[in-house]
């Protein structure tokens, strides 16, 4: 079983939009019974609060269903629960290391799965929730691979 946390800021936008894209790839693979996938926030601000329109507008396109999602924070139990905790940017790395030290080396960046090894813009901020999108499927079928390759799915 390969646990995934994808994490942002609030938990809103890029990393729910991570995660209910990546449980449809791995459903559409026939994959989903070798998969936990979640996704947390680093700051409590959004905690409760349903998913971004922005974000809800690029899932409704793929007919993903996303309905029972509330913005939760990341705790220490998901990090030990979590075999890969999957941030956006930066500052999420430094927001979780002000809680919860990271002595697995568990927390990766989504674009470190492929050449491009660099931050994914907040569209909360830039309001380019298509760019969003489109860095965020780079990672997770970067992700993905890197999966299959050290022999992680069956």
């Amino acid at each position: 079983m390969v646990k995934v946390l994808f994490v942002c800021h609030g938990n809103i936008c890029r990393s729910p939009m991570a995660e209910f894209l990546f449980k449809d790839m791995v459903n559409k693979k026939g994959k989903s019974n070798q998969f936990i996938i979640e996704s947390r926030a680093t700051s409590s601000e959004e905690i409760g609060n349903p998913i971004h329109s922005g974000t809800r507008r690029i899932l409704d396109r793929f007919n993903i269903d996303y309905s029972k999602k509330r913005a939760s924070r990341i705790t220490e139990n998901d990090y030990n629960s979590f075999d890969y905790i999957i941030i956006m940017d930066e500052y999420n790395r430094i927001n979780i290391e002000r809680r919860i030290e990271d002595r697995y080396n568990k927390i990766k960046l989504l674009l470190d799965y492929t050449d491009l090894k660099r931050d994914i813009s907040d569209p909360w901020y830039t309001g380019d929730f298509e760019k969003t999108y489109s860095d965020i499927v780079l990672g997770l079928n970067g992700f993905y691979k890197y999966l299959e390759d050290i022999n992680a799915i069956k």
